[in-house]
C-alpha cells in the first residue's frame, strides 16, 4: 500500500487529521448505508423468488394453451389472429427513491379484450388463451419490475461495498500512517532542538563562568 506523500509539519498533520475524521465518518455512513441496502436486497429477495415460482406456473399453463390453439387453428390463422387489433401503450414507467437507488415502477394499464380476428377460422381455445395471456402479462410485468430492483440494488451494494473497502483498508490505514510519521519526525524534531538548547544553556553558564571574578 502506497503511503502519502505530505509535508512534515504541524499545519499538515491538522489537516490529515481532519481528513481522518472526515473519512471515519463517512465510512460509517457508508457502514450503514451498505447494511441497509443488504436488508432491503435480502427481503425482496424472498418475494421475488415466491413471484417467480407463480408466474412460471401461470406461464406453462398459457404456453400450452397457446400450443393447443396453434395446432388446431394453423400457423397462418394462429399469426394472422395475434396480429389482429390495434396496438395500444400498456405500461406507464416511473421512478422511485430506494436507498438512494432509483428503481422503475411499471404501471400497468387495463389491457384490451382479445378480438378482432375470425371466429370461423379460429378455435374456441385461442378466446382462452389470450385471456390467459392477458391475466399473466401484469404478472410478468410486475415480476420484471421487481428482478430490475433487484439488478439495480445490487449493482449498489457492490458499488458501496467498494467504497467501504477502499476507505476502511486502503484511505484510512494510510492517514494513521502518515499522522504517526509527522507525529514521529515532529517529536524527534523536539528533541533536537531542546538538546540544542541545553547545549547552548550549557555554553551560556560556562562562559559565565569563566568572567566571572
Amino acid at each position: 500500500m502506497p503511503a502519502l506523500r505530505v509535508n512534515p509539519n504541524r499545519m499538515e498533520l491538522m489537516k490529515l487529521r481532519r481528513r481522518r475524521s472526515v473519512a471515519q465518518r463517512g465510512h460509517k455512513l457508508l457502514k450503514d448505508k451498505l447494511d441497509e441496502l443488504m436488508k432491503e436486497f435480502l427481503a425482496r429477495i424472498g418475494e421475488i423468488r415466491r413471484l417467480r415460482a407463480e408466474v412460471e406456473r401461470e406461464l406453462l399453463a398459457v404456453y400450452g394453451s397457446v400450443a393447443i390453439a396453434r395446432a388446431e387453428a394453423g400457423r397462418a390463422s394462429f399469426m394472422q389472429a395475434l396480429a389482429a387489433g390495434t396496438p395500444v401503450e400498456l405500461v406507464d414507467v416511473s421512478e422511485r427513491n430506494v436507498m438512494s437507488v432509483r428503481i422503475p415502477v411499471f404501471q400497468v394499464r387495463d389491457l384490451p379484450t382479445p378480438g378482432g380476428y375470425s371466429l370461423v377460422t379460429t378455435p374456441a381455445i385461442l378466446d382462452g388463451a389470450l385471456g390467459a395471456v392477458g391475466v399473466a402479462a401484469p404478472r410478468l410485468i410486475e415480476l420484471a419490475e421487481r428482478e430490475k430492483a433487484i439488478e439495480l440494488l445490487a449493482a449498489e451494494i457492490e458499488r458501496t461495498r467498494r467504497r467501504v473497502n477502499a476507505l476502511e483498508h486502503v484511505l484510512i490505514p494510510q492517514l494513521n500512517d502518515a499522522i504517526h510519521e509527522i507525529g514521529m519526525k515532529l517529536e524527534e524534531a523536539e528533541r533536537s532542538n531542546l538538546t540544542r538548547l541545553m547545549k547552548v544553556k550549557d555554553m551560556i553558564a560556562a562562559q559565565e563562568a569563566e568572567s566571572a571574578p
